[in-house]
């Protein structure tokens, strides 16, 4: 086991801001699912169509990514931030206040072109400001916005938006981020120590630097694989639960709570212990894990809540005891002067793989009508299966890139841009 690296009081604050800002654009993504079924019969959107609702801000986001990789090492993190940032606000404000299919598809797609940056944004200033050592538990308390969103977030979207319609929790979305933003812009300092590591290229050559490494292709492939794996499952699940395990809508955010609950829990733990243990081990387990429990759960049969809660909390905990040592390992592979590049593609790659996901579930699964349930969910729990064991291999790959590289360097206790806010 290896000696934890503490904190500093800075660090503490930087790890919450950027927590928060996960949380609101987490949310975002992730309330369309519990609001399929509503959005579905609402509007009378097919499966089809519900996934290229879906798919329209993955695919936005991901071009979004490839189109500022460029540039993305050129200025101040914190700036592109705040920039980015508020272009998601008001692409969500533009998803509450679309009144047909075709509106909410171009909304989705504006919010896209703007939120799906942050994340690779937010991971750039991660490892720019914390070690290795210390950057399993920054990323897991980071990407506690996926847990925090279905506590707090998710149950409450659920209880506003069936009492003041499906727009309602985008606006709560936008009130949120808000109160962030002004936190960003206030506390957060510059992240500008890339900066000083510049070379003189322009922005294309600085993309197609990125690219041409073998070695960041082979981390890129492993994001788009696992990702793909992951979003499978996300865009029907309120309405898988609602018409083949006969849950409630007053049942649905007890299921979403208790599986947030959970995720509170999980991922600091497995944060904590992605660094001390091997992290392509702890990986590997964790896939394995959730292939069974995504197996057991595309097949059972209508089932009291209890069962249902217990057996979403353990297909959970394998979704995201994988996403920690994951994200960890490829966060090691780029250069400092390549990390935003390298993080926009990367967050690109995962947002197209996200929409290829869901494109891909809206072609797998059927249903007769609005009230009938899915037919073909069996068959997306086997893909999922075939998706995570390509990405077990190629994670396999990116491990021992990181053990070499960690091997051929000198090791630093503190960087400059540590040492700026320690």
């Amino acid at each position: 086991m290896k000696k934890e690296i503490p904190f500093s009081g800075e660090q503490k604050l930087i790890v919450l801001m950027l927590a928060l800002t996960q949380f609101t654009v987490v949310l975002d993504f992730m309330v369309l699912s519990p609001l399929g079924d509503i959005l579905m019969k609402s509007m009378k959107i097919t499966p089809d169509h519900f996934g290229i609702v879906v798919a329209a801000y993955a695919f936005s986001a991901g071009a979004s990514g490839l189109l500022t990789a460029g540039f993305a090492d050129k200025y101040d993190r914190k700036k592109l931030l705040i920039f980015f940032y508020g272009g998601f606000m008001l692409g969500t404000l533009c998803c509450g206040l679309s009144t047909n299919y075709t509106m909410l598809v171009a909304s989705r797609t504006i919010t896209g072109l703007f939120g799906g940056v942050i994340g690779s944004i937010s991971m750039a200033i991660v490892t720019d400001l914390f070690p290795l050592e210390q950057r399993g538990r920054v990323i897991g308390f980071a990407q506690m916005g996926f847990g925090a969103s279905q506590v707090l977030g998710i149950p409450v979207s659920l209880y506003i938006a069936n009492r003041w319609g499906w727009e309602s929790p985008f606006f709560m979305v936008v009130i949120l981020a808000g109160l962030i933003m002004n936190l960003i812009i206030f506390r957060l300092p510059p992240v500008t120590a890339h900066l000083k590591m510049q070379h003189d290229k322009s922005i294309v050559q600085h993309l197609l630097h990125t690219i041409k490494k073998k070695d960041y292709r082979v981390a890129f492939t492993a994001t788009a694989l696992l990702s793909i794996g992951g979003f499978m499952m996300m865009p029907f699940g309120s309405t898988y639960a609602i018409n083949n395990l006969h849950v409630t809508q007053e049942q649905l955010p007890i299921l979403f709570t208790a599986s947030g609950c959970a995720s509170l829990i999980i991922m600091p733990l497995i944060g904590k212990l992605s660094d001390k243990v091997d992290k392509f081990g702890l990986y590997t387990v964790a896939a394995c894990w959730l292939m069974v429990m995504v197996v057991i759960y595309t097949n059972i049969t209508p089932q009291p809540l209890w069962i249902l809660v217990v057996i979403n909390v353990l297909m959970l905990a394998g979704i995201l005891a994988r996403m920690v040592p994951a994200t960890t390992m490829v966060t090691a592979i780029p250069v400092m002067e390549d990390r935003g590049a390298f993080m926009s593609i990367n967050a690109s790659l995962q947002q197209i793989a996200g929409g290829v996901a869901a494109v891909l579930t809206g072609m797998i699964v059927t249903r007769k009508d609005s009230f009938s349930p899915l037919q073909h969910y069996d068959i997306v729990g086997w893909v999922v299966v075939a998706f995570s064991l390509i990405s077990i291999v190629l994670l396999g790959r990116v491990s021992k890139m990181v053990k070499t590289k960690r091997a051929n360097s000198t090791p630093s206790p503190v960087t400059e841009a540590i040492s700026e806010i320690a």
